[in-house]
């Protein structure tokens, strides 16, 4: 396994965990929001943050595993400050209930990892109508970060201090759709693969982070936003496809990441202080990396923005 102990300039790895990438890092005094936070690299970035000090909104679908899950880490770390609030990322309705929830509370907000994610599944429409990968991976964490926004921004004014939105796309994003987003068939059933539209959702995240950086910096405000590939990790991820959950389990404890390395870019991102002031820019293995070359595509990312926000009204 050597080659995956290799360390890039950061001084980590691809073998690096996410307490190790923040190691004597003081999370006391921010909150955070972590999206999918009831299983695999949700829980465990939940974890760590609250470990290092930081206070997590975990947003779960399901509440009762998001209850477990504040349960196991509370018992863990008794320190840790973890809530739990509802969150189904494929319904705009909910979207807007936990954003507005959370904005009433009082609570300021420091850092918001859009990390929640399904992969590959049948074709199927979101409650909303939308073909569910994209409104699940990228709509729903669009319309979260839109409405959030503003508490970031008056945070980071009163606080000082630098407010980070993470995007954890993946390497997938290199095998979206011919076209990279299908703006005109979206919904179309007839040519949709399942592992192309996760593609073109992760992609989708990846140029979500790059417009964003762009006009926040255009708004002068200190918030930074990027994206990430947490790695190749056996999780429930791959449970829509039988032959790749057989894959995985057989195969997995050989070439993939465990959960505690897969959080470990995400974490590297939402904290550690080198990555303070850079903006727009794609992560791999706590290091950067280069997204595809439609990953860097600025009009590509302008048309999904406005695509976007088409789709939220």
């Amino acid at each position: 396994m050597w080659p995956f102990n290799r360390k890039g300039p950061s001084g980590f790895s691809s073998s690096s965990t996410a307490e190790d990438v923040t190691q004597g890092v003081d999370g006391t005094g921010l909150t955070a929001i972590v999206t999918g936070a009831s299983s695999g690299i949700g829980t465990e970035t939940t974890r760590v943050l609250a470990l290092r000090g930081v206070h997590v909104i975990m947003g779960v679908r399901n509440m009762v595993a998001g209850k477990d899950a504040k349960e196991a880490i509370v018992k863990e770390i008794p320190t840790a400050k973890v809530d739990a609030m509802e969150l189904d990322l494929s319904s705009k309705a909910s979207v807007k209930k936990f954003a507005s929830d959370f904005n009433s509370s009082g609570l300021p907000l420091n850092i918001l990892i859009n990390n929640a994610g399904v992969m590959a599944t049948p074709f199927m429409l979101s409650k909303d109508n939308i073909e569910l990968q994209f409104a699940t991976n990228h709509l729903g964490h669009f319309l979260l970060t839109n409405l959030l926004l503003e508490n970031m921004k008056k945070t980071s004014r009163k606080s000082r201090k630098e407010g980070r939105i993470v995007n954890v796309s993946s390497e997938a994003h290199r095998f979206s759709y011919r076209e990279g987003i299908r703006f005109d068939k979206l919904n179309d059933k007839s040519g949709y693969s399942s592992f192309a539209a996760y593609g073109q959702s992760k992609l989708s995240n990846v140029l979500h982070a790059n417009e964003l950086a762009r006009t926040i910096k255009d708004d002068g405000v200190e918030i930074t936003a990027n994206s990430l590939h947490p790695g190749a990790i056996a999780t429930n991820l791959f449970r829509q496809s039988n032959i790749m959950n057989g894959i995985v389990n057989t195969l997995g404890r050989f070439v993939l990441k465990n959960v505690q390395q897969g959080a470990a870019t995400t974490c590297y991102v939402a904290l550690h202080p080198q990555v303070k002031g850079v903006s727009g820019e794609y992560f791999s293995d706590s290091n950067l990396s280069k997204a595809s070359t439609q990953g860097r595509d600025s009009e590509l990312a302008k048309k999904l923005w406005d695509f976007s926000m088409n789709l939220i009204k």
